[in-house]
């Protein structure tokens, strides 16, 4: 467009108001990448669970143990394809708790279950081969600076093992995953911890529950919870989504907090860019009157009002989505311990650049139909 230049002179007459009003835009998307990297790391697990997996747990609650009797009835209820079981371990490495998630579970099953998890055929070989082998998530082992073959003390805080209070675990794997799956997970074989704890034997935490058609997760779970009822140990089933929800839940709709304060952001950053379009408009009065009589069409003026907004909305916002992007990648690695999963989506990149448009849109809309509305005589009367 030939007038391009003409808009981009009309940015930087007032260099200072312009490079406050970027700064404030740029800010503005490098806190919305954050807050969503926050947001898609409290629902960790909600937005990527398979459709085809069901969780099954006590009725009561999580704590409660379940038979590990119950897995053959499960396995052979219709619809059913896969089972397996998870059981939370705790515990402390280096006297710090809540580092990773323990969990003891079936080595073949849970990677069979968790397509999404990739390890190596030969350490799985391994870890399969020995009874004290552990699989850790890529993340970790580099938090922890660990490698194949390293021996990791666990103390015991939920489980104690029979002799002492520390439990000792080899390095037998490293998984990885994608970016949307936890990868600092700590898998270790339940039948190290059923024959070495300090009672309930045969218990487990919780079944996951690989279904052949996702269509019949509803008719599956009841199926399943009816198997159970009226039992010492009654089980409730729900869809992996539904589950993970729940948890997320426990904390707090932390997501809609999160969209909460990021309106409130963008609110503002909107009247901040209006009220800078507004002035540098008022400014141009006269100018736009020539403009006109020049014979700029009251069309070609919005235009021109509205890619100036927009221009600096694209810029601003786009630059601080990039380095929020950057950031973040960077502190992936420092909040593992806390976040598993603190990474931004390309969905929600995209949406920050929808808003980046929207933004300059609609900052620029009055101060551009008030242009485009100018009489030539009512603002050479002003001057």
């Amino acid at each position: 467009m030939k007038h391009l230049p003409l808009i981009w002179r009309n940015l930087f007459r007032k260099k200072t108001r312009t490079f406050f009003t970027f700064m404030t835009i740029f800010v503005s998307f490098l806190l919305f990448a954050f807050l969503m990297a926050t947001r898609a790391a409290f629902s960790m697990g909600v937005e990527i669970a398979s459709a085809e997996r069901l969780m099954l747990m006590h009725k009561v609650s999580l704590l409660q143990l379940l038979p590990i009797s119950y897995q053959s009835q499960i396995q052979s209820t219709p619809g059913v394809e896969l089972v397996t079981h998870n059981t939370w371990f705790g515990g402390t490495y280096q006297d710090k708790p809540t580092q990773f998630g323990v969990i003891a579970c079936e080595p073949e099953q849970i990677v069979k279950l968790y397509p999404e998890i990739k390890v190596k055929p030969e350490e799985m070989k391994a870890w399969l081969a020995d009874r004290q082998g552990v699989m850790v998530g890529r993340d970790t082992a580099t938090r922890m600076n660990w490698k194949i073959g390293d021996r990791v003390p666990i103390k015991g805080t939920i489980w104690q093992p029979k002799e002492g209070d520390t439990w000792f675990f080899n390095i037998s794997a490293i998984y990885d995953a994608d970016k949307t799956f936890d990868k600092t997970g700590f898998y270790f074989r339940y039948d190290y911890l059923d024959e070495n704890r300090r009672g309930a034997y045969g218990q487990v935490g919780w079944y996951v529950v690989k279904i052949k058609d996702p269509n019949q997760a509803a008719q599956v779970s009841a199926a399943i919870d009816q198997q159970f009822a009226n039992s010492a140990a009654e089980t409730k089933t729900s869809p992996e989504k539904a589950w993970m929800q729940g948890f997320a839940n426990q904390i707090g709709n932390i997501g809609y907090m999160l969209v909460l304060i990021l309106t409130a952001v963008l609110f503002v950053m909107l009247i901040v860019a209006a009220n800078t379009m507004t002035q540098a408009v008022r400014e141009r009065t006269m100018e736009l009157a020539v403009l006109k009589t020049l014979g700029f069409s009251n069309g070609l003026v919005l235009t021109m009002v509205l890619l100036e907004s927009v221009t600096l909305a694209i810029f601003g916002g786009g630059l601080g989505l990039l380095a929020g992007a950057g950031m973040v990648s960077l502190a992936g690695g420092f909040a593992s311990a806390f976040l598993p999963v603190f990474t931004i989506s390309q969905n929600d990149l995209m949406i920050g650049g929808a808003l980046c448009v929207t933004l300059g849109f609609l900052s620029g809309l009055l101060p551009a139909v008030s242009a485009m509305n100018l009489r030539i005589t009512d603002a050479l009367r002003r001057n």
